[in-house]
């Protein structure tokens, strides 16, 4: 996939397939590539060439089946200000056609699952910010996709709230939600991830499991020998209490269930089995 703002290329030929049901990082520092290419999985920034693929369907062609199957927790915040948190999750489910009693009920049902029943009278601004990172992940699963996007889910929360944040996410991904993760807490990715690929200037420059990537070292260290050369931003620090690819992998087990980031040219490499 290959992305372009005039003469700037934000995105140069990535190639990356991930597995259904993975626990995937997207690292990469400021300015790397992370959220445009994010964008155009989401079909929020077009693409100048290759193709972006959801378990299968073409997020241009097949826009209308592609979408209901990605849910975004972006790292700002835009919510409605006007609106009660159970009225933001009810008009989320709402974009996708979804409404009635069944509905009324899942959203209750987040709500609890997230710690905000009790607000859920309450407009987002008389939330706390971490009490926004809840809603924020509650809005993106109103509509049960299969693939979860979560961008920077844990910045600015403190150490307890991000692990419980850890644990809820370990949870969904148990459950079969396949996760998409970009952050620029590198232990967050080291302890949660089964997989990473690292961007650097729009370019894949690793991918591989987790385990086999780092080797006895820290993703620290691996991290910072990819892209440090090239003015990457400082690793956030590490909470206290916290421990820590070859050919490309499909997004599910079969070609229809695939999410995929190919470029025309290098779809033979991916077919080969060679790096992008």
């Amino acid at each position: 996939m290959v992305k372009r703002y005039d003469d700037l290329t934000a995105v140069a030929g990535i190639s990356l397939v991930v597995d259904e049901g993975d626990f995937f990082g997207f690292l990469g520092p400021n300015g790397a590539g992370k959220t445009t290419t994010i964008n155009a999985i989401v079909s929020l920034a077009s693409f100048q060439e290759g193709s972006i693929k959801v378990f299968g369907h073409d997020v241009v062609r097949e826009w209308r089946e592609a979408r209901p199957l990605v849910g975004v927790a972006p790292q700002e915040f835009n919510f409605d200000r006007y609106l009660s948190i159970r009225d933001v999750l009810l008009y989320q489910a709402g974009y996708y056609g979804l409404h009635g009693p069944q509905v009324r009920k899942r959203a209750d049902m987040l709500l609890e699952r997230f710690g905000l029943a009790e607000k859920s009278r309450v407009f987002y601004t008389r939330l706390s910010g971490g009490q926004k990172r809840r809603l924020t992940l509650a809005r993106a699963l109103m509509h049960e996709p299969r693939l979860l996007i979560l961008d920077e889910p844990t910045a600015g929360v403190d150490v307890e709230l991000r692990l419980e944040l850890w644990d809820l996410v370990r949870e969904l991904n148990g459950g079969g939600t396949t996760i998409f993760l970009t952050t620029h807490y590198l232990e967050e990715a080291e302890a949660l991830c089964r997989n990473i690929a690292i961007i650097e200037s729009g370019k894949i420059v690793a991918r591989e499991s987790t385990q086999k990537l780092i080797g006895d070292r820290t993703l620290q260290d691996v991290f910072l020998e990819l892209t440090s050369s090239k003015g990457a931003s400082p690793q956030a620090p590490r909470p206290p209490g916290t421990s820590c690819a070859g050919p490309p992998r499909a997004l599910g087990p079969s070609p229809d269930s695939q999410a995929e980031i190919l470029s025309p040219a290098s779809q033979q490499h991916a077919r080969d089995g060679q790096d992008c």
